[in-house]
């Protein structure tokens, strides 16, 4: 099957995001792995983040060697894989999703199942199920020409990442090739709750807006409602991952609802002073 999307196609992440500054306030990204602790209930989880605040979902394809995962979340996709996770297994879960909330739905993966699987066939696939686009942490611009091609045809966002250790000319690169918005990494390393956001986001936020980023969300070590309410402060959007595999883990699909609904508090009445008007 080969998906054709129109050359007007309008970015759902984009208008979440801007419809959120508008508002506002800022934008709630929230992360899960797919199949953890099983299908249905990373199903289930997804669809909690959404009926209790979150914007937009991040979700996570689990993956053999996931270089950028901290504990937590390399704990929770490998007992994914354990129990049997396929590819297939996360297009079905974007359409079990979308087929009950319209929040976008961003799957994050590593490059290599999307090389395996087929790059137009997983942008078909993924554009069939409702997805809204893709964020690929292990894959720069300049090795993506083939994904770039496989997103404009069938309108899928794009997400590259952007690291306090980037020059301003990667910045540049990640901002022209982003559809959606730009990962800005809070700080070096992998994945995982912090009691402090690094000072290091901020500036790269604000390197990112100097050279000409309208949109930038923040991630990695983002836990709690004070957290997203000091990034929205110069942010579009906050990212937060592991705190809520943590909350599933721990206490399934209610702990994570909860935690949803706290965290939205910390991301409501938030105007970003640095953000574009």
């Amino acid at each position: 099957m080969t998906v054709t999307a129109p050359n007007d196609t309008v970015s759902t992440v984009e208008q979440t995001i801007a419809r959120r500054r508008t508002e506002g306030g800022g934008a709630l990204i929230g992360y899960l792995p797919v199949g953890f602790p099983t299908l249905t209930e990373s199903i289930d989880a997804a669809v909690a983040l959404v009926a209790n605040g979150v914007d937009i979902i991040e979700l996570g394809l689990p993956y053999s060697d996931p270089v950028m995962d901290g504990p937590v979340i390399q704990a929770a996709t490998q007992q994914a894989l354990a129990n049997g996770f396929k590819l297939r297994h996360g297009f079905e879960a974007v359409k079990a999703i979308t087929a009950q909330v319209d929040a976008p739905i961003l799957v994050m993966t590593y490059w290599n199942p999307v090389v395996q699987y087929g790059v137009e066939r997983f942008a078909d696939d993924l554009r069939a199920a409702g997805g809204a686009g893709l964020i690929t942490p292990d894959l720069i611009p300049d090795e993506a020409a083939d994904w770039m091609t496989a997103s404009v045809r069938t309108g899928l966002d794009r997400v590259f990442l952007a690291a306090p250790s980037s020059s301003d000319a990667r910045l540049v690169q990640a901002i022209e090739a982003s559809r959606g918005f730009v990962y800005t990494v809070s700080t070096m390393g992998t994945t995982g709750a912090r009691a402090g956001v690094d000072s290091a986001a901020r500036i790269l936020v604000e390197r990112l807006r100097s050279v000409g980023c309208t949109s930038a969300c923040v991630g990695l070590g983002i836990s709690t409602p004070e957290q997203v309410r000091e990034i929205l402060g110069y942010a579009d959007g906050a990212i937060v991952g592991s705190a809520l595999v943590k909350a599933l883990t721990e206490g399934g699909v209610t702990a994570v609802a909860r935690l949803a609904l706290e965290l939205a508090a910390g991301a409501s009445d938030i105007r970003p002073a640095s953000a574009p008007r």
